[in-house]
């Protein structure tokens, strides 16, 4: 498919390179794509590994075998291949993940446990075997790349390259963060995102890093949704090569560690947003603002129904400040709400509170507010004190038409 630029796309952002990471592209022909189609990322010896992963029951193995491999804390290398997401594939899915770890393995002269395995792009078509020992031999000798060729590589219907970067101070000693993910379609997480991968020269205990990491994404990709589906892949994968030289981060009681964790939750909702931004057919970026809810985390329910809605993403899509749909999202959520204390807003204007139209609500900057591209929709539950954001965009034509033509 050839597709159009989303209107949301933001550029890539200028990130510089990290010490013992080292990033390649190549092309194993998964898809009939004129484009690469396999990424490596080489780690130095040390690298912490942390990982979320999808909670859908039909995952790759590439989930499960990963799932097993951050328990163990390291890593070596990632791949990720592109076009074919080798879910429901049986045995001969795993046998196709299993050879990569081991060629991998062999060429660094490591366990193949230290090799992570990330694949995406259509289900139930078992990895070619023969073609990824081909694509891995050639990329494990092609030239070195930047981050915004490795973003661009793992990318299936994405639109643009996603990337975000930020720095720490821990203690004396500055440290980089750089993030990149694929994802606009099938976006639904329940733990992270598609595929997402975060690079860091700090210093970091496996554990401490897996804290953070579940905490970061529980704000961030947890908190977004495109089409109310969850992918059988989802990965998000962190890794700290150490090469800083910060005194090690074990627990948010060590110098520096509110500061590295304010960074990794910065990258983590940068390129969350980024997801969203280049929905499949999107063009409008939606804030879901959940306020008085009687936890943060039924907040976060009551959000993820309102934007999960087709009756409020066409609405918004049209431009219809329809604030009667965001009230029958409210109600569907199982969440606790009272009809009598609701209050909604579009873009900042009330145009409903304790349970009632307000008798002097002016339609005209709601609907002017809705014309744009960026779109806020406040939801007052009153009821107590949990508050949550969710991110999602409109429904479009577009989004049918490039899930119709999929496969071909």
């Amino acid at each position: 498919m050839d597709l159009e630029r989303s209107p949301l796309a933001l550029p890539f952002p200028d990130m510089p390179a990290i010490e013992g990471v080292t990033l390649r592209v190549g092309r194993a022909g998964y898809k009939n794509w004129d484009r690469a189609d396999l990424t490596y990322a080489e780690l130095s010896k040390g690298t912490a590994l942390a990982g979320v992963f999808t909670r859908n029951v039909c995952c790759s193995s590439e989930v499960e075998l990963g799932r097993e491999q951050v328990k163990l804390g390291q890593a070596r290398a990632l791949v990720v291949n592109a076009g074919n997401s080798n879910a429901f594939t049986g045995y001969r899915g795993r046998e196709a993940v299993e050879q990569i770890m081991a060629q991998v393995a062999h060429h660094l002269d490591c366990k193949p446990s230290d090799v992570l395995v990330s694949s995406t792009g259509v289900i139930g078509v078992p990895l070619p075997k023969d073609k990824a020992e081909a694509g891995i031999a050639r990329v494990l000798d092609a030239p070195e790349v930047s981050y915004e060729d490795a973003a661009r590589t793992i990318g299936t219907t994405d639109t643009f390259a996603k990337g975000a970067t930020a720095t720490a101070m821990l203690g004396d000693t500055k440290v980089i963060l750089n993030g990149i993910v694929k994802g606009s379609g099938m976006i639904a997480p329940d733990m992270a995102t598609m595929l997402g991968y975060i690079f860091t020269d700090a210093a970091v205990d496996p554990a401490f890093l897996q804290q953070c990491l579940s905490a970061a994404s529980a704000g961030t990709f947890n908190c977004i949704t495109v089409d109310s589906d969850t992918s059988t892949s989802d990965t998000v994968l962190a890794f700290a090569t150490g090469k800083a030289g910060n005194a090690p981060l074990a627990g948010f009681d060590d110098a520096g560690a509110d500061a590295f964790m304010a960074a990794l939750h910065d990258v983590c909702r940068q390129l969350a947003h980024l997801v969203v931004r280049d929905g499949e057919g999107a063009q409008k970026f939606i804030a879901v603002n959940v306020t008085g809810a009687e936890s943060d985390e039924s907040a976060r329910r009551v959000g993820l129904a309102i934007a999960n809605s087709p009756l409020v993403k066409t609405a918004i899509a049209g431009s219809d400040a329809n604030w009667g749909r965001v009230v029958m999202a409210v109600g569907k959520a199982g969440e606790p709400a009272d009809r009598d204390k609701l209050g909604i807003a579009f873009g900042g204007v009330w145009a409903a509170r304790n349970g009632l139209p307000l008798p002097d609500y002016d339609e005209a900057p709601v609907a002017k507010h809705l014309e744009g591209n960026e779109i806020d929709i406040d939801v007052d539950l009153g009821l107590g004190e949990g508050r949550a954001t969710v991110w999602t965009c409109d429904l479009t034509h577009g989004y049918i038409a490039i899930n119709a033509d999929y496969r071909s």
